[in-house]
């Protein structure tokens, strides 16, 4: 694509007048204007806002330059899709020397690392630098560092096709700014903005605890916490407020001159109680308000701990912009902080450690941004604007005032700002905008920016705002949220309170503080609670919990939501109850939680079977605590759709018709740093006809895809249309580009039985294979391994000297391979007597006499064999296996199927080779029922594709495209039946049985070849004839070519 005339006119005229445009009478403002201007509108942004939209919501913000101590404290110019931002731009006068001039790049590596930026540009259009923000930004560094691409202004017309497919709107909406952004990430290394961040406060909680501990030692455990956490939120916030301009700049750095810095701190605190009226600062008895602070005015604390955090707060030294530190990079950071807590030692040392919940959870994982925004936006947001995105049919005000918003499980608060701040764009388009067009409404504006109290006001820009007090109007009235961690509820308000002042001016606070005659900031100690969401006051009915330790009836949290929330519970409920519960297994509940454990298991039914997961308990008490025209949207493990323990939850949605809307991961990651498959769910209290059920296939193309959508919202009913005369499933799914099935199911077909949901291309196929009605189970045996709960004492090397009469190959591990020969990994100690057909312990006499070495080796672990299952096993057949079944059943020849493979791996065993195996592998035997019935007919149907494709499809999907074949999956399959009286059914049975065998001797030969050339034809050998039994296969399920296209993925 040429460079466009305006834009060759522009490098004409800078070429022409240059000398004019480097001398000190051009300024940066003027350049902006004539040249930057214009420029990037050639590359399709709306430098002026000509499509009238909110201020975050803008293509392009443009920041006044507030000078503070001679620093720029924001970027000149932030390009954002959808209040997204994409890339920083700061400018500066032609005079400047870009290449070699070191603060500039500095300045704007600042800028980009503290916002997460991957890239931004430093130019002053006579030259063009691109820099890699990813990297922490040190002071004095060259400008060169991390500069990935520079050229000048000369060069613009030969690299337009590189800018445009760079930097231009429409590659940042088609995902080209993406690709660049990864390919610029290869070549150097990255030290986010989190990471450095998060290293910063723990090293802050690491002195203020180590301190405030050795410095008082009449201080608890709990109090110390209380401190170490109210003084790092307290410092945050004045910083933060700092670089937005809200407070006087480097007015904590003044505490840096002098001692006592703790007393001088804490009058700033006092201050800041004078001036907020936040909980965060709240040090005097008020009517009305909550206890307040005794805790921290009466502490010590060193004048060099205060000095170190302080002194690495300001530039040049500090590479933090808090200016640009995104809400949800903070949250992110200090989800991650709060996963600690300090202890005391019993010489009053602080110490650091994990907390029990995170240890068991593998760590904490942050809900990702674009997650929130869409659970945000498909409750509170169709609550608002009706269940049609493309029709918006806004609600009035008053209507949205009688939203009450909550998160059950809140933590850091992402999800409660995310619809904090929905709620705020919401309103302002109330007050701004006319309802169909968008576009501004005169008469709306003048009448709710007059009067005595005003909703909107006219910023310098020209712009309207919310005032203060309305935004705080609605952040008391709508939001609200609970944790148990009574810290991770201070970081919650922590956030909120920094969102009411966002954007606001210094001079702007003043002036309502003054006029107002009242503290700038709500005390949300009434919206943001502590407690335990799950555990009520009923749990002391029981009278031997009142008898439980203070420290434990403290972990414990009891919550009382009537009370908490009287006036709306007595309305009936919570309108939008949105988040991401804990992923908590029993197991690890019973280690540290254990009252909990079993008061979930009693309370919930949800809990009721097998060892439940508590994001369960989290489901049904959300449903308990919704308003009659309630909405839930939540993100959680997917794994209670097949779960056993899942049937409670299952069976409690499906009786009142709750699911309304699923978004299934499968097995793409959205958590980074962990594996967990996860979902999207979605529920109506007042019970939903029909779910809409959107399958993900690609994880990275479905968030840009929402990236994209105009508004952020999308409604399954445009991309659907069911024709209600067909059967489930069968509607019109269209495969976006590979990203996304599509799919409706109707209510009535969804019960407390497994959630096998099937959408797109599949679903028509899937529904005629289930028409047979004989499954695997029905036709075959399905069995579990040897369990002997103590295999490290009864599997051995195969080298070892232990007697062979009493051990046997044992399959522990490994990954195995279709048809081929399976090969024992161990042997296995089998003290079992076999020869009357039952499984008879051998003797203790016979062991010793006839077994010596073996017997030794059991008799070395007696102790450790005694103590299985908390001393079960002490009694004279202590040296038995833990579990008694399926002893019988290895000596027969039998099929042995991987549990966890990408496609069906089985295998034929006759050699009676033991393996290991339980609920969830690794392998299951497989054993015929008929006896009519070959092993090698169902070997060939079991290694099939599209066997491989029914379990899919009615499975648990893992990371890395691997399937479980475990026996809850595999049993339900539908087979074929074959009629040995009906000699076409006998036909393709034996010949079956042929092309396996064939398929068995083939792999036989190539496990035993070394040739490559005899490998190549051997393997070109195997494929035709893996081939052939497919299409036997397809034969035996009468598939059309159609459907043998699905399978075959053509």
């Amino acid at each position: 694509m040429p460079a466009p005339d305006s834009v060759k006119q522009l490098i004409e005229t800078f070429g022409n007048n240059i000398d004019f445009y480097k001398s000190a009478q051009y300024n940066e403002a003027q350049l902006r204007k004539e040249f930057l201007d214009p420029f990037f509108k050639e590359l399709g942004w709306d430098m002026d806002n000509a499509a009238g939209l909110a201020p975050q919501y803008r293509d392009v913000i443009h920041e006044a330059s507030i000078k503070i101590g001679g620093a720029t404290k924001a970027p000149d110019y932030a390009f954002s899709i959808h209040g997204q931002y994409k890339f920083f731009l700061e400018a500066k006068k032609p005079a400047v020397n870009v290449h070699d001039d070191t603060d500039p790049a500095y300045q704007l590596r600042r800028y980009g690392w503290s916002a997460k930026l991957p890239i931004s540009i430093l130019t002053d259009f006579e030259e063009f630098a691109v820099y890699d923000c990813r990297k922490r930004p040190k002071r004095g560094e060259r400008a060169s560092t991390s500069r990935i691409n520079y050229f000048k202004y000369t060069d613009y017309i030969e690299k337009w096709d590189e800018l445009v497919a760079t930097f231009s709107k429409e590659a940042i909406l088609k995902g080209s700014f993406d690709k660049y952004t990864v390919d610029a990430k290869r070549h150097r290394g990255t030290d986010t903005v989190d990471d450095a961040f998060l290293e910063e406060i723990e090293n802050w909680r690491n002195l203020l605890a180590r301190n405030f501990a050795l410095r008082n030692p009449q201080l608890s455990v709990r109090d110390l916490n209380f401190a170490v956490q109210k003084t790092i939120d307290r410092l945050i916030f004045l910083r933060i407020c700092e670089d937005r301009g809200t407070e006087d700049y480097k007015r904590l750095a003044t505490l840096l001159n002098g001692g006592r810095v703790y007393p001088r701190l804490l009058d700033l605190f006092m201050q800041a109680d004078a001036r907020y009226n936040s909980g965060l600062f709240h040090f005097s008895a008020e009517k009305g308000r909550g206890a307040p602070d005794e805790v921290t005015p009466h502490l010590k604390l060193d004048d060099t701990v205060l000095k170190e955090i302080i002194s690495k707060l300001y530039y040049p030294e500090s590479p933090y912009e808090f200016s640009v530190l995104p809400a949800d990079i903070l949250g992110q950071v200090y989800e991650q902080f709060l996963g600690k807590t300090i202890h005391l030692t019993p010489a009053h040392q602080a110490k650091i450690e994990e907390k029990p919940e995170v240890r068991k959870a593998g760590g904490v994982y942050y809900t990702p941004s674009y997650i929130v925004d869409y659970i945000v936006k498909n409750t509170l947001g169709r609550l608002l604007d009706g269940d049609d995105p493309a029709k918006p049919k806004p609600i009035a005000v008053s209507k949205a005032a009688e939203i009450k918003v909550l998160d059950p499980a809140c933590g850091s608060g992402s999800f409660l700002i995310v619809a904090y701040q929905y709620l705020l764009d919401w309103h302002l388009r109330q007050y701004t905008a006319d309802a169909e067009t968008n576009e501004p409404d005169e008469g709306k504006i003048k009448r709710h920016s007059g009067g005595k109290n005003p909703k909107i006001y006219q910023a310098p820009g020209g712009e309207w705002k919310l005032t203060t007090d309305e935004r705080k109007r609605i952040l008391l009235n709508n939001i609200h949220g609970v944790d148990i961690d009574s810290q991770a509820v201070e970081v919650t308000k922590l956030s909120l309170l920094l969102k009411v002042i966002e954007g606001e001016t210094q001079q702007v606070l003043q002036r309502d503080w003054i006029l107002e005659r009242q503290r700038i900031l709500p005390d949300l100690e009434s919206n943001i609670k502590c407690g335990n969401s799950l555990i009520g006051p009923d749990f002391y009915d029981n009278e031997q919990m009142l008898l439980l330790n203070e420290e434990t009836q403290y972990r414990i949290n009891v919550f009382d939501w009537k009370a908490a929330f009287s006036e709306i519970m007595q309305c009936g409920g919570f309108d939008c109850v949105i988040g991401n519960p804990p992923y908590v297994r029993i197991q690890g509940l019973m280690e540290w939680a254990p009252q909990e454990a079993h008061l979930y298991k009693a309370k919930f039914s949800s809990a009721a079977q097998g060892n439940f997961d508590l994001y369960v308990c989290f489901v049904e008490q959300s449903l308990k605590l919704m308003g009659p025209a309630g909405k839930t949207g939540l993100i959680l493990p997917h794994k209670f759709f097949n779960a056993q323990y899942g049937a409670g939850l299952r069976g409690l949605i499906a009786q009142g018709r709750h699911l309304s809307r699923v978004v299934h991961f499968g097995d793409q990651q959205v958590f980074s740093g962990a594996t967990t498959y996860t979902c999207l769910m979605f529920l109506e209290k007042d019970g939903a006809e029909e779910c809409s059920y959107v399958q993900v296939h690609d994880l990275d193309g479905w968030r840009k895809q929402q990236e994209r959508d105009e508004d952020g919202r999308r409604t399954l009913r445009n991309d659907l249309t069911l024709n209600e005369a067909m059967p489930v499933y069968r509607v019109r799914n269209e495969q976006t580009d590979g990203i996304a099935s599509f799919g409706i199911i109707p209510a009535k077909l969804i019960g407390s039985g497994e959630w096998n949901f099937v959408v797109g291309r599949d679903a028509q196929l899937q529904e005629g294979l289930h028409r047979i009605k004989t499954e695997l189970g029905d036709v075959a045996t399905i069995f579990v391994g040897l369990q002997t709960s103590a295999d490290k004492i009864f599997v051995l090397p195969t080298s070892t000297d232990i007697e062979r009469g009493l051990v046997r190959p044992f399959l522990q591990t490994g990954e195995l391979a279709a048809y081929m020969p399976p090969q024992p990994s161990a042997l296995m100690i089998f003290p079992y007597d076999l020869s009357t057909g039952k499984a008879e312990l051998i003797p203790d006499t016979i062991m010793e006499k006839h077994y010596p070495k073996g017997w030794a080796h059991l008799c070395r672990h007696r102790e450790t064999l005694m103590n299985r299952e908390r001393g079960k096993w002490r009694h004279a057949n202590w040296y038995a296996f833990g579990r008694s079944q399926n002893l019988t059943m290895m000596d027969d020849p039998k099929l042995i199927i991987q549990v966890t493979a990408r496609r069906p791996t089985v295998l034929l065993d006759t050699e009676g080779l033991c393996m290991t195996g339980g609920g969830s592998g690794p392998f299951y035997g497989i054993r015929p029922k008929n006896p009519n019935l070959s092993l090698h007919y169902l070997l060939g149907l079991l290694n099939s594709a599209l066997f491989g494709m029914i379990v899919k499809a009615q499975s648990t999907n893992l990371r890395g495209g691997y399937i479980k074949f475990s026996k809850q999956y595999i049993e339900s399959a539908p087979i074929p039946p074959i009629d040995f009286d009906h000699p076409a059914d006998v036909a393709k049975h034996d010949k079956m049985v042929g092309l396996v065998e064939r398929m068995l001797e083939l792999n036989k030969k190539k496990a035993a070849e070394n040739n490559p050339e005899t490998l190549r034809l051997l393997e070109t050998q195997i494929a035709a004839t893996d081939r052939q039994i497919d299409r036997l296969v397809y034969d035996l399920y009468a598939l059309t070519d159609d459907e043998i296209a699905l399978v075959e993925g053509k």
